[in-house]
């Protein structure tokens, strides 16, 4: 694990957790520090705090996910909404509000780290196919009428399990479960992660064709009809 967080305080607190459940932890104060050691030493998963000086935390985020899927945990104060929605937006797996439960923090953690493993030990199932969008499971591959397409760990599974269920209407709190093994938290992850994978897949993300909003409901992943052959001139 890599902590980055300014406060000696809250570092060390973080850290005591995640060493006493089992996780071996550098730490990092600020953010060209936390990219140094992460470059060195690649993490399983980090734990950002928001609010850095000099290089903030969404900075970080952005240059850890140019380097790899590696997962992020962020730290924010319960007021940044905003701050928080735009750390979804630019790859984060979750975020914790402050002031956090240690052990909630570890449970995220885990969580996170779980779903990881489990998209890596099971049967990864036959490769998807639709709308020019090919998904392969076992080498967690999108491609998009040929083009590869870079999503996140969590968008990747999102579209997996929605194209899976082609046609059916999901609710975030089903997809929540499913996708991100949780059983409550902040709805808006679901739809901040909807919105994201719609900017990749769609060919116009304001007027989705492919993941529908079902008013009420949640989001549905239609399989475009095919177009009926053209007759020829002479039978049409």
């Amino acid at each position: 694990m890599l902590v980055v967080d300014d406060d000696p305080t809250v570092a060390e607190v973080v850290t005591g957790y995640l060493e006493r459940a089992g996780f071996a932890v550098d730490r990092a104060a600020d953010g060209p520090e936390a990219l140094r050691l992460a470059a060195g030493s690649p993490p399983a998963l980090v734990v950002l705090d928001l609010m850095l000086p000099g290089m903030d935390g969404l900075e970080v985020c952005r240059r850890l996910r140019d380097s790899g899927p590696v997962p992020v945990i962020m730290l924010t104060a319960r007021g940044d909404e905003d701050d928080r929605i735009l750390g979804l937006e630019i790859g984060a797996d979750d975020y914790v509000t402050k002031p956090f439960s240690p052990r909630e923090l570890v449970l995220r953690v885990e969580s996170v780290l779980r779903r990881g493993r489990a998209g890596q030990g099971r049967p990864a199932g036959p490769q998807l196919r639709s709308a020019g969008i090919t998904l392969d499971p076992a080498a967690r591959r999108v491609t998009k009428d040929g083009r590869a397409l870079s999503l996140t760990l969590r968008e990747f599974d999102l579209l997996a399990h929605l194209m899976r269920h082609p046609g059916r209407a999901i609710d975030r709190e089903q997809l929540m479960h499913d996708v991100w093994g949780w059983e409550f938290g902040d709805l808006s992850t679901v739809t901040v992660h909807v919105r994201r994978l719609r900017a990749k897949i769609e060919d116009d993300p304001a007027s989705p064709r492919l993941i529908r909003t079902v008013w009420g409901v949640g989001y549905r992943f239609d399989v475009p009809a095919r177009l009926p052959a053209r007759l020829p001139a002479d039978e049409s």
